[in-house]
C-alpha cells in the first residue's frame, strides 16, 4: 500500500507493529489515502462526513498506518481503568465539559503547551446525518493560530483524502462555508465497511 509521505514537522508515533498491521488491514479492505499533510507542527484535522462508528475505525487505521499522533477528544468519564491507558496511548484527551474555559479554551491551552500537535475532530459533532456543523473547531483554529486541514472519508471510492490547509478568517461563518464546500461530492453513505 502506497501512503503519502508525512513531513518531519508533523507529530508522529513510533508504533512499528501497529503501523504494519494497519497498512495490511487498509489494503485488505481496498482503502487508499491521497493528499499531503502541511509541513507544520500544529494543525486541526477535521474528518467528515461522520456518519457511523466505522468512520472512527477507518480514521484510527489511517492514523496508525501513517504513524502520526492525532489528539482526539472524549468525555472525561470514559477515561477510566484500562480504557484510560489505551485511549491516551492512541492520542485521546478527556474533556471536562464543566471547565470554566470550555472545550475551545482547553484546546487552545493544549496547543500552546505542546511543541507538536494534530487535533482530530468531526465537525458535525454527531454521527447523525446533519447539514449543520459545529463552529468550535474554527474558534480553536483562530485562537490557537493554526490551520484547519480538511480530510474526507469517501465510502463509495474507499478513499481518505487529505485536502489543502485552510486558515480561518475573522469571518467564522464565511470560513465554515468555504471549508464545507471542499466536501462537495464526497459519499457519506456507509452501507457496509467493505
Amino acid at each position: 500500500m502506497i501512503l503519502p509521505k508525512v513531513p518531519e514537522q508533523v507529530a508522529k508515533n513510533h508504533f512499528v507493529v501497529s503501523c504494519w498491521f494497519a497498512k495490511k488491514i487498509l489494503a485488505w479492505l481496498n482503502w487508499r489515502v491521497t493528499g499531503q499533510f502541511p509541513k507544520q507542527k500544529k494543525f486541526i484535522l477535521i474528518v467528515a462526513p461522520h456518519t457511523s462508528n466505522w468512520d472512527f475505525i477507518i480514521a484510527i487505521l489511517v492514523m496508525l498506518a501513517l504513524n502520526i499522533r492525532v489528539t482526539f477528544l472524549g468525555k472525561d468519564s470514559i477515561f477510566v481503568g484500562p480504557f484510560k491507558w489505551l485511549l491516551e496511548k492512541l492520542g485521546g484527551v478527556g474533556i471536562d465539559r464543566s471547565h470554566p474555559h470550555g472545550i475551545v479554551g482547553q484546546m487552545v491551552n493544549l496547543f500552546a503547551a505542546r511543541e507538536k500537535m494534530i487535533l482530530g475532530l468531526a465537525p458535525e459533532g454527531t454521527r447523525s446525518k446533519t447539514s449543520e456543523w459545529k463552529k468550535g473547531f474554527l474558534h480553536i483554529a483562530k485562537q490557537a493560530d493554526v490551520a484547519v486541514v480538511p480530510v474526507s472519508l469517501d465510502f463509495n471510492k474507499k478513499e481518505v483524502t487529505i485536502m489543502s490547509a485552510q486558515y480561518v478568517s475573522d469571518d467564522i461563518d464565511g470560513s465554515l462555508v468555504q471549508i464545507k464546500a471542499m466536501y462537495q461530492g464526497v459519499c457519506a453513505k456507509n452501507p457496509h465497511l467493505v
